[in-house]
């Protein structure tokens, strides 16, 4: 088993999901790995949430154990031997601390970028309320209110599909990938009443995905979140 090399809680993640053409996808997707689809159709996920009591390799670091992430994803699929390892790619992981940008993309190969971020939790009248904010250029949120109780997820459904890859992939060159195992129990999610979605897709992540800020989610939830660990990972 690999060693771990970090540790933290997620929490409080809203996962905004969209259908998109696997065309658009295929520049990104790693070496040996492929599109992993859900009923034939293809998806990628805004993600908001909190990182929470983050150490690396054991380590708390001063004013990094506690912010916000906002990421764009997609699903692949790798197959080792004959099992099947269902990830994530990120198009851009969006965090407030500088240092977490630089040593993530210079060492790992990662899309991070720093902006401005906040967050507000708070619950009122028996309802949930999560946003996640972010400055570039202007003020941009993603938020929901939701039910104030949380419940396990349904077998075989679409939130089965987004939350449970239990791999993350990177792209690092045409001929090369990285590959890393996440590991947490399996999440409850919060129903969502309403959402609000206020991003530029188009600016933050190229302009081939500009046409999602025309485009209704196919679904939007609230996952509770766990605490989580990140192995080492290897090259294949």
């Amino acid at each position: 088993m690999k060693k771990t090399f970090l540790s933290a809680e997620w929490r409080k993640l809203i996962m905004a999901n969209y259908t998109i053409s696997p065309k658009i996808l295929e520049p990104f997707v790693p070496k040996n790995t492929e599109l992993d689809l859900w009923q034939g159709n293809c998806y990628v996920s805004l993600i908001g949430f909190m990182f929470l009591n983050t150490a690396v390799k054991g380590i708390k670091i001063p004013f990094h154990v506690n912010f916000e992430e906002v990421n764009l994803r997609f699903y692949v699929r790798h197959k080792k031997e004959n099992e099947w390892r269902r990830g994530a790619v990120f198009i851009k992981e969006i965090v407030p601390k500088s240092m977490i940008s630089l040593v993530a993309n210079t060492l790992y190969g990662e899309h991070y970028q720093t902006l401005p971020m906040s967050h507000n939790w708070h619950t009122e009248g028996g309802k949930l309320f999560v946003e996640y904010c972010w400055k570039n250029g202007n003020w941009q949120s993603l938020k929901v209110e939701a039910a104030s109780d949380a419940h396990e997820i349904a077998e075989g459904s679409e939130e089965e599909f987004i939350s449970e890859h239990y791999w993350g992939y990177t792209r690092l060159s045409p001929n090369k990938t990285s590959e890393y195992g996440v590991e947490h129990p399996r999440w409850q999610i919060y129903d969502v009443n309403n959402y609000e979605i206020n991003t530029d897709f188009g600016k933050l992540y190229g302009q081939q995905f500009e046409f999602l800020n025309r485009q209704t989610p196919s679904s939007v939830f609230l996952a509770e979140g766990s605490d989580i660990i990140v192995r080492e990972g290897r090259t294949l």
